[in-house]
């Protein structure tokens, strides 16, 4: 098809490569930034749930890849489809130490999967969700 694949975002933090890891791959973290209430199991094949009180949004997840304190990937639903649809996306996380802090860069693919119209909604949907959630993350690890 002929549109993008992948989203991808990079964001700069003011915290050590391990306090950003534990904000991605704990349920406290997850559940504090990114849904209401988490839960994981840290290992490839284990799976992972979040939810959101606002609108009684469920996302069930596979942790796909864990190579600490580097790397963090999982597949989910796409936003739009039946909660039945097989068809994932692929996030991964990739952290990297810069001085002090650490360079976050987060890659969703698999949307060149969806028809036209699926693809726009999940797209731009993801698109806006992961300028938003980033921004929460940030807000939470600054505040912790």
């Amino acid at each position: 098809m002929g549109f993008p694949d992948q989203i991808v975002r990079t964001v700069e933090l003011a915290h050590p490569p391990t306090k950003v890891w534990a904000a991605l791959t704990t349920a406290e973290g997850l559940g504090s930034w990114f849904g209401n209430t988490a839960t994981i199991d840290l290992r490839p094949g284990g799976q992972a749930r979040m939810t959101w009180t606002e609108g009684g949004q469920v996302a069930n997840m596979r942790v796909e890849r864990v190579e600490e304190p580097t790397v963090f990937g999982y597949t989910w639903p796409i936003n739009g489809l039946p909660d039945d649809d097989p068809r994932r996306t692929y996030v991964e996380f990739t952290l990297e130490p810069v001085g002090a802090g650490t360079r976050l860069t987060v890659v969703e693919t698999g949307f060149a999967q969806l028809s036209e119209g699926a693809y726009k909604e999940a797209f731009e949907g993801n698109v806006g969700g992961w300028k938003s959630e980033l921004g929460e993350l940030v807000e939470y690890l600054d505040a912790a």
